[in-house]
């Protein structure tokens, strides 16, 4: 047993509070609501799913103003991930909206990116990831990445499946909102059921590498 009793709605209140005042003063006086309300139910939540899809990575909430010109020190969300892959695998979230759930991979290195596009080109396993694609945006799944606006080089734009020769990175997400079952442990049922759903991708993409 995990302990997982859902993601109360205070983290989803803990964020909106904490986009109005990004400051230390404020997230020092709240501290405590971030540990009991979000980085405890998220901790719970993946230890949960940790026996069906590995160990997972609960992201730090101070962002790296090194070089950006938004020197806000906290990130308005918790993300966790597991990892499947040089920047592959399941991703879960929570913010002000609520859920938010997704896979595939988030950034290629060029080889990577033309190994992708090769087997894409494929007519036998290219047609496979565009079944896996199609399935899950009938799902409700939003499908992205970051895309070229126009071809790759060595592809016609007329190619039975250009748009995803664009793709440069290939996610899947659904945001689930904030629904009564959130706060309840019907929440690890919920994201379990889309992990598993994104599990055809995630893996299509992890063959790549064997």
């Amino acid at each position: 047993m995990t302990g997982f009793t859902g993601i109360p709605f205070a983290a989803l209140d803990f964020y909106e509070d904490l986009e109005a005042d990004n400051s230390k003063h404020w997230w020092n006086e709240h501290k405590q609501v971030y540990e009991s309300a979000v980085k405890g139910p998220m901790t719970a939540l993946l230890a949960d799913l940790e026996p069906e899809f590995g160990s997972a990575k609960i992201f730090r909430p101070y962002r790296d103003v090194r070089f950006s010109k938004d020197k806000t020190p906290y990130k308005t969300h918790q993300g966790g991930f597991v990892a499947r892959g040089d920047s592959l695998g399941y991703y879960v979230q929570i913010d002000p909206a609520g859920l938010f759930v997704a896979g595939g991979f988030y950034h290629g290195s060029s080889d990577a990116i033309a190994r992708y596009r090769r087997t894409v080109d494929d007519d036998v396993r290219g047609a496979e990831l565009e079944g896996i694609v199609e399935t899950l945006a009938e799902a409700g799944y939003e499908i992205g990445g970051d895309k070229l606006a126009t071809k790759p080089r060595g592809y016609q734009l007329d190619h039975p499946r250009i748009d995803l020769l664009r793709h440069k990175s290939l996610t899947a997400g659904k945001h689930f909102g904030s629904p009564d079952w959130l706060k309840t442990p019907k929440a690890a049922i919920e994201v379990r059921d889309a992990w598993r759903a994104l599990t055809p991708l995630v893996e299509w993409i992890a063959a790549l590498h064997t």
